[in-house]
């Protein structure tokens, strides 16, 4: 493996800390990403939070964290579905392709002039 493509693995699992302060908690985690990444995930964590409170008017820290988790779960999940819709509706085009193709080529073997 060359340096460079060994530096790059060698960054990859790095530790980074990143300090998290939400609802009233402080703590550390330190976990193999990248700082910048991390905080990114902060980021969005700390807007969904602020959402979840803005849009309930909830005022307990444990209860906005937990309904704030099942609202990204549904999130994650609608994506997913939705992939999933996706994927089929490709196959079943691809299929059709296929299938089209395969019966031009059995009208073109079977033509007799």
């Amino acid at each position: 493996m060359s340096k460079s493509g060994q530096a790059s693995k060698n960054l990859r699992f790095m530790k980074s800390d990143l300090r998290i302060e939400l609802l009233g908690t402080s703590f550390s985690i330190a976990a193999e990403e990248n700082p910048v990444y991390l905080e990114s995930i902060l980021n969005n964590y700390r807007l969904a939070l602020e959402s979840t409170q803005n849009s309930t008017g909830l005022r307990d820290p444990l209860k906005i964290a937990i309904l704030t988790g099942f609202l990204l779960c549904d999130e994650i999940q609608r994506i997913f579905n939705q992939e999933a819709i996706e994927q089929a509706a490709e196959a079943h085009e691809t299929e059709q392709i296929t299938l089209n193709l395969i019966a031009r080529i059995d009208e073109a073997l079977s033509y007799k002039p």
